[in-house]
């Protein structure tokens, strides 16, 4: 994840360390299969996950059809390790970014982790500089929608994990998120926004000529 300032909480624990429950695995199948459109555009593309996850299920998911995958998390499972064309980054975003060679990657993802980050527009500007050209940059964030929702079923209802759903910093809408992929580098005409899971994820893709 963001590392934040001297003067704010570090996070130290990935999503997924401790398993998922039936509600985050659905979420997570629907994320899989939202970018999985984005990856059957390129003949084995080299991907870089940010904010992957303890078990960096994303690339799990597509291993077979990558060149290459780059994890970077604040903490990874060691069984990773056997997966091959994948290098493991242990660390904050802000933190791993000199380890991730500009113009590298022909898919950076970001998935469920934007909203936990201090500096949205950093971290955006930064993945944007990883692309090669005609590379794509994949965001998934929750909206102001599904803030409410979001914090039922973990506060009160106990269907997804609490500190997740309190490690989050930001909600977006598609006025919120547009101006930042603009100011990351990104043409209007190559950012595509939608809504999905019902309304309460936006699922944006922002392509590199």
């Amino acid at each position: 994840m963001s590392a934040p300032s001297s003067t704010q909480p570090v996070r130290t624990s990935s999503f997924g360390r401790d398993g998922l429950s039936a509600l985050e695995r659905l979420g997570v199948w629907l994320s899989h299969r939202a970018v999985a459109r984005v990856v059957r555009r390129y003949l084995h593309p080299r991907l870089l996950d940010l904010g992957s996850g303890y078990g960096c299920r994303l690339i799990g998911y597509f291993q077979e059809r990558l060149e290459a995958a780059t994890a970077v998390d604040v903490a990874l499972d060691p069984a990773l390790a056997r997966l091959p064309r994948l290098t493991r980054i242990e660390s904050t975003i802000e933190d791993a970014w000199p380890q991730l060679p500009p113009g590298a990657f022909d898919i950076v993802t970001i998935i469920n982790v934007l909203e936990h980050t201090w500096e949205p527009q950093t971290v955006l500007t930064e993945a944007a500089a990883r692309l090669r050209p005609g590379g794509t940059l994949v965001v998934n964030v929750p909206t102001w929608l599904g803030k409410g929702l979001h914090e039922l079923q973990a506060f009160r209802l106990g269907l997804s994990a609490a500190e997740e759903i309190d490690d989050h910093k930001h909600y977006f809408d598609k006025r919120d998120l547009w101006p930042l992929l603009v100011r990351a580098g990104f043409k209007p005409s190559r950012i595509r926004l939608r809504y999905h899971k019902l309304r309460l994820n936006l699922f944006a893709t922002a392509r590199l000529p």
